[in-house]
C-alpha cells in the first residue's frame, strides 16, 4: 500500500510538473530571474527632481548588491550591505516624539523628583539659578512630581520643567544650561533622558507607546494642556519617508535610526516604519540594577558616565561611526573613508548636518530654515544635497536669505560664525528656493 501511494505521489508530480504548476528538475536548477529594483511609490509631496535621483540612487545600489551568478547557477559572493541613515523628529515623522513623550510624563506624574531635592544631579550642565528655580517650584519627598494635577503647585512645577527642557530658561527668563560643548551636546535634549532616571527601559517604552497613541490618534494641529500652557498634541508618520525607507530595506540597503530623542522612545516609534530597536540609536543612559540611570553612555573618547556626547551635530558622526561600522575609541569622532561611511543620510536641521555631510551618495534635506544645514544644502558644493519642503504643513519662504557668509555656523563655545566648505572657503549668503 505505501508502495502505491508513493508511486501515484510521484506520478502526480510529474503531472503537475508537465502542466508548468510544479518545477521540473531541471526548471529547478535554473537561476531564478532577479527580481526589480523597487521604486519610490508615493509621489506626491516630493520637489522637482528628487524622486528620480532617489530612485537612481535605489537602483545603482539595488544592481550591487544583488548577487552574481555563478556557471552553475549559485550565488557568488554578496557586497556589503549599503547604509542609510535617518533623523527621527521632523524627519521620518512630523513633530517632536522626544516632546510628546515629556508632555505624556508630565500629565501623568511620571517624572521623578532629584534625591533630596539636588537638582544640578539632574545634568552637570544644569544652573544654579535653574536648580534653585525648580527646588522652589517642585516639592521634595513625594515618590513622583503632581505635574498633573490641577491646583496651583502641580501647575507652578510643570510650568518650570516645561521652561527649562523647552526653552532652555527658567520661568523667570533665567539661563538654565551652560558650559558645555555646542557641537556635541545640547542638555535640554538631554535632560528629556536624565529625567527618566529610576525607571526601566521597558516602562519608557511603555509611556511612549501611551503618548505614540494620544498623538497619532489626536487630529491634525490638536494641541494639549499642559501645566498652564498649550503645546502641540499630535505626531504623524510621512507616507514618503515610510515609503522611502521600505525601497531601500527591498534593495538591501541597512536602514538605520539615529535621533536625539532618548533611544527606548525611539525604539517605539520607529517599529511604524519597519526598523527594528536594533537599528535605532538614541540618547543611551547608564543602568544600576536594571533602571536607567541620570548619566549617559559615551561614544569615542568620552567615557560612560561623563555626559558630554550625545547624538547631536558631531556626536551623531561619533554614534553612527561606534554603533554602525564598529569605529570605536577617538577614531569614532573622525570622518572614515567612504567604504565606511553612509550612502544615504537624511536630516531637517543644524543637527543634522555633520553625518549628512558624510553620506557618500545622497543627503535628503527637508527645509525647517536651519541656518547652516540650509547654507549648505543650497551651497551644494559636490552636487549630492537634494532639498524637500516638509511633507506636512511646509515652512514659508525665508525672506531674506540664510546669513551663510556671517552667522551661519555655531561653534563648540557657542560663538557664531561663517559657515565654511571643506577647503576653508566661505559659503556666500543663499537664498531660500525650496518652500
Amino acid at each position: 500500500m505505501k508502495r502505491r501511494l508513493r508511486t501515484t505521489a510521484a506520478a502526480a508530480s510529474l503531472a503537475l510538473a508537465a502542466t508548468g504548476l510544479l518545477p521540473t528538475a531541471s526548471a529547478a536548477a535554473r537561476p531564478a530571474a532577479p527580481r526589480p529594483c523597487p521604486t519610490l511609490t508615493v509621489t506626491e509631496g516630493w520637489y522637482g527632481d528628487n524622486k528620480a535621483r532617489l530612485d537612481d540612487l535605489i537602483a545603482a545600489r539595488c544592481a550591487e548588491t544583488k548577487p552574481h551568478q555563478g556557471g552553475t547557477g549559485s550565488a557568488g559572493p554578496r557586497r556589503e550591505k549599503p547604509v542609510a541613515v535617518f533623523d527621527w523628529d521632523n524627519t521620518v515623522v512630523k513633530n517632536d516624539v522626544g516632546d510628546a513623550t515629556f508632555y505624556w510624563l508630565l500629565r501623568n506624574d511620571r517624572i521623578r523628583p532629584p534625591q533630596h531635592g539636588e537638582w544640578t544631579t539632574t545634568s552637570r550642565y544644569l544652573t544654579a539659578e535653574a536648580a534653585a528655580a525648580l527646588g522652589a517650584a517642585c516639592p521634595t519627598g513625594v515618590r513622583t512630581l503632581p505635574t498633573a494635577a490641577p491646583t496651583a503647585a502641580g501647575i507652578r512645577c510643570a510650568d518650570e520643567l516645561l521652561a527649562v527642557y523647552g526653552t532652555g530658561a527658567t520661568t523667570g527668563g533665567r539661563t538654565a544650561f551652560a558650559g558645555y560643548d555646542r557641537r556635541r551636546m545640547e542638555p535640554q535634549y538631554a535632560w528629556l533622558a536624565q529625567l527618566l532616571n529610576g525607571w526601566t527601559a521597558h516602562e519608557v517604552r511603555s509611556f511612549a507607546a501611551a503618548a505614540r497613541a494620544e498623538n497619532l490618534a489626536a487630529p491634525q494641529g490638536a494641541t494639549q494642556r499642559v501645566g498652564s500652557r498649550n503645546v502641540t498634541g499630535w505626531v504623524r508618520y510621512y507616507d514618503q519617508q515610510r515609503d522611502l525607507i521600505h525601497a531601500l530595506q527591498g534593495a538591501g540597503f541597512d536602514v538605520w535610526i539615529v535621533s536625539a530623542s532618548p533611544e527606548p522612545v525611539v525604539d517605539v516609534w520607529a517599529r511604524g516604519v519597519g526598523i527594528d530597536p536594533s537599528h535605532t540609536v538614541g540618547i543611551r543612559n547608564t543602568t544600576e540594577h536594571g533602571r536607567l540611570t541620570g548619566h549617559l553612555k559615551g561614544c569615542g573618547g568620552v567615557r560612560d558616565g561623563e555626559d558630554r556626547m550625545i547624538t547631536y551635530i558631531d556626536g551623531k558622526r561619533c554614534w553612527i561611526n561606534q554603533e554602525i561600522f564598529g569605529v570605536h575609541g577617538p577614531a569614532a569622532e573622525r570622518v572614515q573613508p567612504a567604504a565606511r561611511r553612509q550612502v544615504l543620510a537624511a536630516g531637517d536641521s543644524d543637527t543634522d548636518v555633520t553625518f549628512l555631510r558624510d553620506a557618500t551618495g545622497l543627503r535628503l534635506v527637508l527645509n525647517r530654515n536651519k541656518n547652516e544645514l540650509m547654507c549648505r544644502a543650497y551651497d551644494n558644493a559636490d552636487g549630492r544635497w537634494i532639498v524637500n519642503p516638509m511633507f506636512i504643513d511646509p515652512k514659508k519662504r525665508r525672506t531674506t536669505p540664510y546669513p551663510c557668509a556671517t552667522t551661519g555656523y555655531t561653534a563648540s563655545d557657542g560663538t557664531a560664525g561663517p559657515v565654511r566648505r571643506a577647503d576653508g572657503s566661505v559659503v556666500p549668503d543663499q537664498a531660500d528656493t525650496v518652500f
